[in-house]
């Protein structure tokens, strides 16, 4: 199957202001960065995977499940549905998903809820890897 870029984002956005909760699968009730992409991907028919074991990461394990699953490209060649993975601190920690170039979308713990902000260019410092979410052309 395959999805449009646009669907994908207008996915995403159904979750605007569902709350943060770590490891969160639920629309509505709660979801974190990783549970934004993968519910949204899951809703399209994109991916059955999902990954529950980072709680406390282990070295790479967020940038291992995006190896695994996405094929990683340029930054720019990244366009609106592209994953952002950044790095705070010593290993892999979040992800954001491009809705434009200069827009992305998030499971913030720091603001409680689904976002969708400008992209702050001083993030791109902390970013360590983009991907394409295979299915989405």
């Amino acid at each position: 199957m395959s999805v449009t870029r646009e669907q994908f984002v207008a996915e995403l956005r159904t979750w605007l202001g569902t709350p943060f909760k770590i490891q969160g699968r639920l629309k509505g009730v709660g979801v974190d960065c990783v549970g934004l992409l993968i519910c949204s991907a899951h809703n399209l028919g994109l991916t059955d995977f999902d990954q529950t074991d980072y709680r406390r990461p282990r070295f790479e394990m967020l940038r291992d499940g995006c190896d695994a699953n996405m094929q990683q490209i340029m930054l720019d060649t990244a366009g609106p549905g592209d994953v952002l993975l950044f790095r705070w601190g010593s290993h892999a920690t979040h992800l954001m998903v491009l809705t434009s170039t200069d827009t992305v979308i998030h499971a913030l713990a720091t603001t409680g809820r689904v976002v969708e902000t400008s992209l702050d260019p001083r993030a791109i410092t902390y970013l360590d890897a983009v991907y394409h979410v295979k299915g989405i052309a």
